[in-house]
Formats: structure tokens, C-alpha cells, sequence
């Protein structure tokens, strides 16, 4: 059905809205009740249902819930605002029989991950950018013991999913190689050295600009406590700090013994080494929030000051370091564009997998001090 179409549709839908009598309207917002509250004896809305209320075609109706190019904005808003009113639900065997698909994307987690970390806000703003759209967001977790090739094969080779989200990535993930060798849409926060759908911070740029604030202040050993040896990002963040320290002419050390995957505790117990003794630095970066506070926790705990006997750096998805202590000197990394942007990357990726993939990068900006 062309827009116009649509439209007289459209136009004819509200008036007879208009001339219904009190009777009609109140059968139809019980429907509307019903599919809110679940009523049990109500019928259980369809498209129908939906096409009843838009004055639409059957598959007028389906196609706009499907995203369908041809199919208006505006229309394709207005009946989702109904389908959300109503509470309608996809039948989804019945859709799989239909088209193949599940409309289901998995985002693929490790559960090493401290709570307080970026992880939440990923998942609700993937969760809120799907909202709307045929798909819904399942999460699948693997153990830090367990094979991380195992949730990919067995959503790949059971197909309970069309696509997936994945994180921690590697140079040459052996994840992204099974899926690129099989065609299954994917996307990833963090790059590879593949061309594929992702989003990721530029943590090259990140540690860079830690290190400038960390030498503006004059301090001149300075200590990263980088992730896993291996995962894309670590490289960057070596990167990026080893040529500022370079050029700036101060001592940069890597942390040895943990990561920032690390627990808490662990990296408490582990920064006392870099905090006295012949070893000690004045300038520290930290990629998470959890090892910021441990650091300065081990700081506190050996009688330094922060902002005196030395300054920290960290990145943080969600804004509380400056309310633990507000001499911290804070960049700001965006997970939630990140996760609306995998969302929207990976729905493309899924509908037009002959299109060049979608990449974002965040670049971070230096943080007023």
C-alpha cells in the first residue's frame, strides 16, 4: 500500500472513530484493557486487532511492525504505539514457521564482570533502543572457566537467535571468525582486525589524554592497570599511553599480577607495591570505576592524600566517582550510545547483509581539571 493510500486509510479510521457510538468505543479500549492486563477470558490480540484500530490491512500492519521500507515513519510509529497500547505479542513459532527467523538477538556476556561496571548500561540501552522493534533481547552468560566459543555455537547451531551482540573482544577473535565464516549477523563492542558491525570506545585516545592530565600535574611515574593481555582494547590503551609518556618524557609501568577484570579486593591488595616503596608512582589510570576506588582505598588506607601524594584517572559509564571522591579526574565513556548504535547496527546487519557494515567510534573528550 503506497503512503497515500495509507493516509486515506488513515483519514477514514478517525472519522468513523469519531462517529462511534459510546458502545463501540468502549468495546475497543477493553481491548485495549485485556491486552494490558492479560485478562485471561479476553482475546488475545493480533494483527487484527491492530489492523481493526489503525483502519490498516492485515498486512499493511505486519509489515510496518517488520520495519518495511516502503512502509511510512509515521505510519510504521503509529502502529507500534497501538501494538504497545494493546499489548500485542508475536506469536514466535508462529513466526519462525513463517519467515525462519526468531526475532531474538542474544548479547553474549562473561559473568567475570564486578556489578558496578558498565555492563547495566549496555544492556538497558540495548534493551531500550530494540523496544518498538520485532526483537527482543535475551542475555546468554558463559562462565570465565567455559570456553567462550560455547554460547556462539549453540546459538549458531540451534538457531535460537538471528543475530548476536559480543564484547572482550580479541584481534582475531576466534567468536567473529565462526560467525563471519557462517554468515551470521553479529555485532561487537570493541574492534577487531575484521571489517564488522561494532561499536567501541578509542581507548588509544583515552589513556593518551590520562596520561597528559596525569603529567599537567606534574606527576612523573605513572601506573595503568590494563584489561586481559590480548583483548583488543588492552592493545589500545598500551598504545596510547606508552606514546604519550614517550613524548611527554614521564615513567609509565604497567601493573602487574591483576587486571582490570580483576576482583576489587585483588586490586586492592596489589596496589600497595605501586604506592610506596621503590616502586611507588605518583599519577595512576584506571579503565574501570570498581579499581579507581580500590586504588585509592589502598592510598587512604597507607595515610596518602589523593590530589597530593598522588592523582588518579579512570573512566566510568555511569557518573558516582566524583561523589566518592571529586579530586579524581574522570573521563566519560558512552555505553549507551554504544548499545543503541549495536542495536541499530545489528538490525541492518540482519535486513541488509549486503550493505557495508555500521561502525562507531567514541572518541573521548578531555575532561575539564
Amino acid at each position: 500500500m503506497k503512503d497515500n493510500e495509507i493516509r486515506l486509510a488513515r483519514i477514514w479510521h478517525e472519522t468513523e472513530w469519531r462517529r462511534m457510538d459510546a458502545k463501540e468505543k468502549q468495546e475497543s479500549d477493553h481491548v485495549a484493557r485485556a491486552g494490558r492486563k492479560g485478562v485471561e477470558s479476553a482475546e488475545r490480540p493480533t494483527l487484527k486487532t491492530i489492523a481493526r484500530l489503525a483502519g490498516l490491512a492485515v498486512p499493511t500492519i505486519s509489515r510496518a511492525l517488520n520495519d518495511a521500507p516502503d512502509i511510512g515513519e509515521d505510519t510504521k510509529k503509529r502502529v507500534r504505539e497501538i501494538a504497545t497500547r494493546i499489548g500485542y505479542r508475536p506469536n514466535r513459532a508462529g513466526v519462525r514457521l513463517r519467515t525462519g527467523k526468531t526475532n531474538v538477538i542474544s548479547l553474549v556476556l562473561s559473568t567475570e564482570h564486578d556489578m558496578m561496571n558498565h555492563t547495566a548500561k549496555l544492556i538497558s540501552s540495548l534493551a531500550g533502543e530494540l523496544r518498538g522493534t520485532p526483537y527482543h533481547l535475551i542475555i546468554t552468560p558463559y562462565f570465565p572457566s567455559e570456553d567462550p566459543m560455547v554460547p556462539v555455537r549453540y546459538i549458531v547451531e540451534t538457531g535460537s537467535a538471528d543475530g548476536v551482540i559480543l564484547n572482550q573482544t580479541e584481534p582475531e577473535d576466534a567468536r567473529i571468525a565462526y560467525l563471519m565464516e557462517r554468515d551470521f549477523p553479529f555485532a561487537t563492542h570493541g574492534r577487531t582486525k575484521w571489517q564488522h558491525p561494532f561499536a567501541d570506545f578509542d581507548n588509544e585516545t583515552w589513556a593518551r589524554i590520562c596520561v597528559e592530565m596525569l603529567a599537567r600535574r606534574g606527576r612523573r611515574r605513572i601506573a595503568i592497570l590494563l584489561p586481559p593481555q590480548g583483548q583488543y582494547y588492552s592493545i589500545h590503551m598500551r598504545r596510547g599511553a606508552k606514546e604519550a609518556a614517550r613524548r611527554l618524557g614521564v615513567d609509565l609501568v604497567v601493573v602487574e599480577g591483576v587486571t582490570s577484570h580483576s576482583a576489587s579486593i585483588d586490586v586492592e591488595k596489589a596496589a600497595p607495591r605501586y604506592l610506596v616503596g621503590p616502586e611507588a608512582c605518583d599519577g595512576f589510570i584506571m579503565p574501570s570505576a570498581m579499581a579507581a576506588m580500590a586504588v585509592i582505598a589502598a592510598g587512604e588506607n597507607l595515610g596518602l592524600v589523593l590530589a597530593k601524594e598522588f592523582d588518579l584517572t579512570a573512566k566510568e559509564a555511569i557518573p558516582f566517582l566524583k561523589r566518592f571522591r571529586r579530586e579524581i579526574l574522570v573521563v566519560k565513556e558512552d555505553v549507551s550510545q554504544a548499545g543503541v548504535f549495536l542495536a541499530r547496527a545489528l538490525i541492518h546487519r540482519i535486513a541488509h547483509p549486503e550493505d557495508p557494515p555500521m561502525q562507531y567510534l567514541d572518541v573521548p573528550e578531555i575532561p575539564e581539571i
